[in-house]
């Protein structure tokens, strides 16, 4: 968690932070598929994986490479794997 902090406060402190946030495991999830308007609620995820999403960052950069860099900073810091996508 150090190392996270101090890569949120690098982030911050180059213009890149948006904002960040870590998520509780995926156990804690409730799934609610309201596609067919019944709102059907059920616990844990909505898929069994061994990967999943336990944190993110929202950045501004100006270019893909700065994003791939930043990621790149941030697996080290979180010591996990790293996706990055464009907001659309």
């Amino acid at each position: 968690m150090a190392a996270i902090h101090v890569f949120n406060e690098g982030l911050q402190a180059r213009g890149h932070w948006v904002f960040a946030g870590g998520l509780a495991a995926p156990g804690t999830a409730t799934v609610i598929d309201n596609r067919d308007g019944l709102g059907l609620v059920t616990d844990g995820p909505f898929v069994e994986t061994k990967e999943y999403m336990a944190g993110f960052w929202v950045m501004e950069a100006d270019d893909l490479d700065v994003a791939l860099k930043l990621a790149a900073e941030g697996s080290r810091a979180c010591h996990r794997r790293v996706e990055v996508r464009p907001f659309l």
